[in-house]
């Protein structure tokens, strides 16, 4: 069994060897006896200096620790220490109930007993509430405890490194500029103005016309030859013009080096010696033209005189048109949106004009029954004239703007190896969806001419449908095409970087924002449709605007799917697919078509036309069917369809109810005091203001999040 360890054995004092048993310790008297060591008293109890000097807690000091310099009391004089922790004294007064957090008192600069854990007072931090709220989201940066030994090393060997000047914070954004978002509502917004005040005016005109000519064949012969010139011009180059050519332009402005003006001004020049070109021929094929548009009108020698003599005035306005929307196609790339919104009003007003000097010196066709074989020529070059001038005037007032951006155009003719045959190749696919489009545009020509003939009744033909067709079409312009316009050159970009999040966002945004309106306007058409004709289409006579309203309420809610169907399309525009809307715009010309010439055939000649105003929306709910699975394939499987349809169908939820009260009102109204100006009025605004009030106030206990946001956006603009 091991002896316990004892020592060095046989070391003395001095280290003198003893051999035998155990070492005496120094200081030991003859006997070994020890005498007892006086800092060995009270060894188990409380050190005096552990709780004098807070040093002494430290075992390295405890070592070094000079005891000679400071003896210990005598024995028996020690007095025991107090409690550690005691209570503070009361304070004089109650604390003050309006202070929740206040200041604690400083501590002392010495050693504190009051600070559990070796806190130091002199690095005690006390922070509030307030100051733990406002850092919370801060990035606080942890100091690094290896800092010292990177200084070190950094200056062995190194001459120190001058410190480097902070950079200058970046400028604050000047107020107002929210972002995205608001730069987007801003330029909606400006659109949404200049669009409101142009289709305004467009229906002034549209009425203007309708008090002189008539809503019978003089009418519709105007309206065939005023309606050939666009027809035209979308079928060439406007369709191209107005949905190829902006993202062409946005990245000529990202990719050249002049920011895209060489391949505007080519543009500008190319579209010009075209448009020029198809004048020329479409004013010698004028009376083939006529033929094409309306047998009906053909047929008739008067009307066909009339119409051709309109058409030879009105064609030349197609290079006017392609040149107006090249100019606001370029000012658009450039962020300027306005221009292209607001000078359509200039060619209103010269228009109202114009058929205002008509009714001063003719009368309205009510008063003159003025007729195809007794309008004056005087008159019919009068109004030629007129229209021509409008479209002139538009385009013409397009200069300035483009000249503010500081664009100047030059024409250039070197088309070949600058982008332009690819542009060209696009836009192959778009004329033919316009093609397509404007196909079944010429079969309901043909076949609402040929019922409001066979019909005996005004109100039922194609001036009839046009009308309606221009009042149902006003939120879509005003609304959808604002939205989307300012929408357009972003999502093209998006495209371009291969971005798909950024494109299904955008569109779900277009959708979302634009239903807001575009949902209970459809269904106040179908409620108020026919007091909305009779106010505006009275001069016509009772039984015209009477007709007209019933086709209003028929293209009614077809406005739903029509807008998004224009807002889908833009995605594959954005991605550069022309395909894509070419066939997807076939099948809902072929639908109209067809149902067209199935209402022609079963309905009585005066209901044909309103039965078509109904196809023209079912074709399109048709339409967006195939688009809308097309788009969601081609931005990987999601287009945010849920969240879409979840509005959508809210929305409509929130309008049926409205519309019920509202239609019911506005029936009752016209049955009580009649279907005159007066009786309309007072049908349109009470029943209006009640649908629309109904509407607001079911969307709002829904708790439709876009509904909610356009209240508060209209609320901060009015300052509550």
């Amino acid at each position: 069994m091991n002896a316990p360890y004892d020592g060095d054995r046989g070391q003395g004092a001095g280290g003198a060897a003893s051999p035998g048993g155990p070492p005496v310790p120094p200081g030991a008297g003859q006997d070994g006896s020890v005498p007892p060591d006086p800092y060995l008293q009270h060894a188990y109890e409380d050190d005096p200096y552990r709780a004098q000097d807070l040093a002494a807690q430290d075992p390295v000091g405890e070592a070094l620790y000079d005891r000679a310099a400071h003896p210990p009391p005598p024995p028996g004089t020690y007095q025991e220490p107090g409690p550690l922790y005691q209570q503070p004294p009361a304070a004089p007064y109650a604390p003050d109930p309006r202070i929740w957090a206040q200041t604690p008192p400083p501590e002392p600069a010495g050693p504190s007993r009051h600070l559990p854990y070796g806190d130091r007072p002199a690095t005690t931090q006390f922070v509030g509430v307030d100051a733990l709220v406002t850092q919370a989201s801060g990035d606080r940066q942890e100091p690094d405890a290896f800092a010292h030994l990177f200084r070190d090393q950094e200056g062995s060997g190194k001459p120190p490194v001058p410190p480097q000047p902070e950079p200058a914070p970046a400028p604050a954004p000047a107020k107002g500029g929210g972002g995205k978002v608001s730069g987007l509502l801003k330029s909606s917004a400006l659109m949404a103005a200049g669009t409101l005040v142009s289709r305004l005016t467009g229906f002034v005109r549209s009425l203007v016309i309708t008090a002189a000519l008539g809503a019978a064949l003089l009418g519709d012969s105007f309206t065939i030859a005023y309606t050939l010139p666009t027809m035209i011009y979308i079928l060439t180059v406007g369709g191209g013009l107005n949905s190829v050519f902006v993202p062409q332009l946005v990245r000529a402005m990202k990719d050249d080096a002049d920011g895209g003006e060489a391949f505007a001004n080519r543009l500008l020049t190319l579209v010009m010696v075209a448009l020029g070109l198809i004048v020329a021929a479409a004013v010698l094929v004028a009376p083939v033209l006529i033929k094409l548009m309306s047998s009906t009108i053909a047929d008739d020698v008067a009307a066909n005189s009339v119409a051709v003599t309109f058409a030879r005035y009105c064609l030349p306005t197609i290079f006017f048109m392609g040149v107006h929307v090249v100019m606001g196609q370029i000012l658009n790339a450039r962020g300027k949106f306005g221009a292209m919104m607001w000078t359509p009003v200039l060619n209103n007003i010269v228009m109202i004009i114009t058929f205002g000097l008509f009714i001063w010196v003719y009368g309205t066709s009510a008063e003159s029954q003025m007729g195809v074989d007794t309008i004056p020529p005087e008159g019919v070059r009068l109004l030629g004239i007129g229209t021509l001038l409008g479209l002139v005037v538009q385009s013409l007032a397009m200069i300035p703007y483009l000249r503010e951006t500081g664009f100047r155009f030059r024409p250039r003719f070197d088309w070949k190896g600058h982008g332009l045959g690819k542009t060209v190749k696009l836009a192959k696919w778009t004329v033919l969806f316009v093609l397509a489009n404007q196909a079944g545009v010429l079969v309901v020509t043909q076949l609402a001419t040929a019922a409001g003939t066979a019909s005996g009744h005004d109100g039922t033909g194609f001036l009839a449908y046009s009308n309606a067709q221009l009042i149902w079409g006003m939120p879509q312009a005003i609304i959808t095409v604002s939205v989307m316009a300012a929408l357009l050159p972003r999502i093209s970009r998006a495209a371009h970087d291969n971005d798909p999040g950024a494109v299904r966002d955008d569109i779900s945004q277009g959708l979302r924002n634009s239903a807001v309106a575009i949902v209970p306007v459809a269904f106040a058409f179908l409620a108020l449709g026919l007091p909305m004709a009779t106010l505006l289409y009275a001069s016509s006579g009772t039984e015209a605007a009477r007709s007209m309203g019933f086709i209003l309420m028929a293209f009614a809610l077809g406005l739903i799917p029509y807008s998004v169907q224009y807002v889908v399309l833009r995605g594959f525009y954005a991605y550069e697919d022309t395909r894509t809307p070419f066939y997807n715009t076939v099948i809902v010309a072929a639908v109209n078509a067809a149902a067209s010439a199935l209402c022609y055939v079963v309905l009585p000649a005066r209901w044909a036309v309103v039965g078509m105003a109904f196809s023209y929306g079912l074709a399109y709910a048709v339409g967006v069917g195939v688009a809308w699975r097309r788009l969601r394939n081609r931005l990987g499987g999601d287009l945010d369809g849920a969240h879409i349809v979840r509005t959508y169908a809210r929305l409509c939820m929130a309008a049926v109810p409205a519309a019920l009260v509202g239609g019911a009102v506005g029936f009752g109204i016209l049955e009580l005091v009649g279907t005159g100006a007066l009786g309309s009025l007072a049908a349109l605004i009470c029943g209006g203001v009640l649908l629309l009030g109904i509407f607001f106030v079911a969307a709002k206990k829904m708790r439709i999040e876009e509904v909610n946001g356009l209240v508060g956006m209209v609320r901060g603009r009015l300052g509550r």
